[in-house]
C-alpha cells in the first residue's frame, strides 16, 4: 500500500474508450441450452445480458483506438502498452504485442495477469511508468472469457462476458490523479477461482462471495485511510463487477450509498479485468465524474488477488 509522492511526477486520465461483440445473449437465451431463467439469473447476479465474441486482441486494440482518439493523440506518441488481460490469445507471445503492432505503437507492451485485480494492478504500474519518465501509457483491460467456459456449466456461463475498456494516462508535473493505492494477493486461495490450460473456469462461488466482500471493503478502507480520506468522501465507487449482491454488499459495509456505485454487470455480465474500465467509461460517459471528484476503483480475482485505488479526477 502506498501513496503517490508529491516530489514525483503524476498522471492523468486523458482519453479512454470501450469495446464489445456485437453478439448479446440474454438470459432468455441461455434459458434454452440450460435449467435455468431469466428471474433466477437477475435475482443471484444482477446479469441480464452479456456480449460474447471476438478475440482479446481485437476488442483491446478497437478500445485502445477510441481511447487514443478521445485523448487526441497518435498511436507513436505512446511510450507503453499495458494489457491487463487473464485471456491472451496465445500463451507465447503475449497479447499486448498484437495490440501494440494493431494499433502502430511504437513503444513496450506487456501483459498482467492479476484476474478480476488486473485493471487496477495496471493502473499502478502505469503511474510508475510516468513516475520515471514515460510521457504516455495506454492501459487496455481485456477478456474474451467465453473461450475458456463450459457453456453447459450453469454456475459459470450465467456470469461471464467478453469486452475491453482502455483508458490514456498523460505524465503531468507534481501530483497526479493518484491519491493512494493498495495491491494484494493469498496464493493459498488459488484453487477457489481457477482455470488450467486447455481446461474450463471453475468457481467456488460461496467462499469467493465471502471472501470478495471482505477483501474489498478492507482494501477500499486502507487505501482511504492512506489519504485520510473516508467512505463519505468517495463520489464515484467503481467496483468489479463480479455479481451486484457483492457490490451492494461491499456498499452496505463501507457505508457508501449504492447510487454512487457505478452497476454495469447488467449489461456485460463477468467481464473480468474488463469489468473495471467498462465501468469507468460508463460513468465518464454519463457525466458522473467531474474535476476534484474523489473514484474509488477496486477490484478482486483469481489468485486469489484484490487492488483499489483512489483518484482525485483530472488530478
Amino acid at each position: 500500500m502506498a501513496h503517490a509522492p508529491t516530489s514525483a511526477r503524476g498522471g492523468v486520465i486523458t482519453g479512454w474508450g470501450i469495446a464489445v461483440p456485437d453478439k448479446v445473449v440474454t438470459n432468455d437465451d441461455l434459458a434454452t441450452r440450460m435449467d435455468t431463467n431469466d428471474a433466477w439469473i437477475v435475482e443471484r447476479t444482477g446479469i441480464r445480458e452479456r456480449h460474447i465474441g471476438g478475440t482479446t486482441s481485437g476488442l483491446a486494440i478497437e478500445a485502445g483506438r477510441a481511447a487514443l482518439e478521445r485523448a487526441g493523440r497518435r498511436p507513436d506518441e505512446i511510450d507503453a502498452v499495458v494489457l491487463a488481460t487473464t485471456t491472451p490469445d496465445q500463451i507465447v507471445p503475449g497479447t499486448s504485442a498484437s495490440v501494440q503492432n494493431g494499433l502502430g505503437i511504437a513503444g513496450g507492451a506487456f501483459d498482467v495477469n492479476a484476474a478480476c485485480s488486473g485493471f487496477v494492478y495496471g493502473l499502478t504500474v502505469a503511474h510508475g511508468l510516468l513516475a520515471t519518465g514515460a510521457e504516455r501509457v495506454l492501459l487496455v483491460g481485456a477478456e474474451t472469457l467465453s473461450k475458456i467456459t463450459d457453456w453447459d456449466d450453469r454456475s459459470i456461463a450465467v456470469l461471464v462476458g467478453d469486452g475491453a475498456g482502455a483508458v490514456v494516462i498523460e505524465a503531468v508535473d507534481g501530483p497526479g490523479q493518484l491519491l493512494s493505492w493498495q495491491l494484494g494477493a493469498d496464493g493459498s486461495l488459488r484453487h477457489l477461482l481457477e482455470c488450467d490450460h486447455g481446461g474450463y473456469l471453475s468457481m467456488a462461488g460461496k467462499e469467493v462471495f465471502r471472501k470478495a466482500v471482505r477483501v474489498v471493503v478492507e482494501s477500499s478502507e486502507a487505501a482511504l485511510a492512506e489519504v485520510g480520506l473516508s467512505a463519505a468522501d468517495v463520489d464515484v465507487f467503481v467496483p468489479h463487477q463480479a455479481n451486484l449482491r457483492i457490490i451492494s454488499a461491499a456498499c452496505e459495509r463501507l457505508g457508501i450509498p449504492e447510487e454512487r456505485a457505478v452497476v454495469v454487470i447488467d449489461r456485460y455480465g463477468n467481464t473480468s479485468s474488463a469489468s473495471i474500465p467498462l465501468a469507468l467509461v460508463d460513468a465518464l460517459d454519463a457525466g458522473r465524474i467531474s474535476p476534484g471528484d474523489h473514484v474509488l476503483l477496486s477490484g478482486f480475482g483469481g489468485g486469489m488477488t484484490w487492488a483499489s485505488a483512489v483518484l482525485r479526477w483530472g488530478g
